[in-house]
């Protein structure tokens, strides 16, 4: 395990709450965790479950009712038709995740990951025995783009990992974009897809959410859907992570999930069963309302000295390119050498914890989170902006 360093975004979500605990004046905005409370009917549901004594361990892969409402979900916002058993639940779509990867890679085994990526994907791919192989996004906007993918898969290549809308870069793939990735893994047909759509429903500008298993019918059996409770329904700690795909699969991922973790929460599977089933009102009402925040911090921060912000298409982050500030220096004299200077000299001199946009492949960026009220956005980016300022 020397090999392997924890979670990038966990740690810096760690190191900000400590400091809080000490007293300092800390903006924290490195968690991807909506700010929103959990719906009142999925907490009331868990309540019920526990009055039930329904507190005991339940099936390795999920009970029947929460496996029936996710294949109602994937029916009816997705088009996909899964049967009972090509449906595993785990503790959040990381485990998801993590279970395929254990599950079918083998030493030396490549997954390709496009830039910039979720942190932890690298290290799922060691540590289940694999090459993580990154494969460059396009400048502006972040996609894989046709060419890129050709030129990275090889015949060890067993994953493409796909992650719409993306974490950090905000990217949506349409149709089109889909379709044009499924003509290039249609001459390598020992590739399958990892599609991990997380992010689902916080989309920006009226755009159109589609996974590649229903943009491209002909990629359902090589497709593992993987998607959970945490971000459209404020259910990060009730950690309920769902995947769908190949019967043999979901199978093998059950296997894995038998011998680690068992179950996920009795409680958090009835309280996920609320969230699906009942009303989507709120989701839809809250994507609205972190698409002001991201107008609002992509606005501001763009008037920051050094500080580009593209757009985001989707999910909770902005992933502003600090290029502009390296190499200048600090009021004390230091040299910003690079994105994690950058982000240790907010944290230090303003009081601003961010993500240093490395930790996902993607040097002289940074990540932050927009799931903070607007108040506090509004304080963090005059504090970036002032940061910036007194760098020389």
């Amino acid at each position: 395990m020397s090999r392997f360093e924890e979670s990038a975004s966990a740690r810096a979500s760690q190191i900000a709450r400590a400091l809080q605990a000490q007293g300092r004046d800390v903006l924290a905005l490195t968690t991807g965790e909506p700010d929103f409370p959990t719906p009142e009917h999925v907490k009331q549901a868990a309540i019920e479950a526990m009055k039930r004594e329904q507190t005991k361990y339940t099936n390795t892969d999920g009970t029947p009712e929460l496996k029936r409402a996710v294949a109602a979900k994937f029916k009816r916002e997705n088009g996909l038709d899964y049967a009972i058993d090509e449906i595993i639940v785990g503790a959040g779509a990381k485990q998801a995740i993590f279970n395929a990867l254990m599950a079918t890679l083998e030493a030396g085994d490549e997954v390709i990951i496009p830039t910039p990526y979720y942190v932890s994907y690298f290290d799922m791919v060691r540590l289940a025995g694999g090459e993580p192989k990154p494969a460059p996004a396009s400048a502006e906007g972040f996609r894989l783009l046709p060419a890129a993918l050709e030129a990275t898969i090889t015949p060890r290549t067993r994953w493409l990992i796909l992650n719409s809308p993306g974490n950090p870069g905000g990217a949506v793939y349409s149709r089109a974009e889909l379709r044009a990735l499924a003509a290039v893994l249609a001459r390598h047909p020992q590739v399958a897809v990892l599609s991990d759509d997380i992010y689902e429903h916080i989309l920006f500008d009226g755009r159109e959410f589609c996974t590649i298993a229903q943009a491209v019918p002909e990629l359902h059996e090589r497709t593992l859907t993987v998607n959970g409770v945490s971000k459209a329904y404020a259910m990060t700690g009730w950690r309920i992570g769902y995947a769908g795909g190949p019967k043999h699969l979901i199978k093998a991922m059950g296997k894995v999930q038998s011998q680690c973790t068992h179950a996920a929460c009795s409680i958090s599977q009835a309280a996920a069963i609320a969230a699906l089933n009942g009303p989507q009102d709120i989701v839809r009402e809250r994507s609205q309302l972190f698409q002001r925040r991201r107008d609002f911090v992509v606005e501001t921060l763009n008037q920051a000295r050094g500080i580009h912000v593209s757009v985001p298409e989707g999910a909770f982050y902005v992933f502003p390119s600090c290029a502009g500030v390296i190499g200048k220096r600090t009021p004390d004299g230091k040299t910003i050498a690079d994105d994690r200077d950058f982000a240790h000299y907010l944290l230090e001199s303003e009081g601003v914890a961010v993500m240093h946009g490395s930790a996902y492949g993607a040097p002289a960026h940074l990540r932050i989170s927009i799931a903070s009220s607007v108040e506090v956005l509004g304080e963090a980016c005059t504090r970036i902006q002032r940061a910036c300022e007194a760098l020389r």
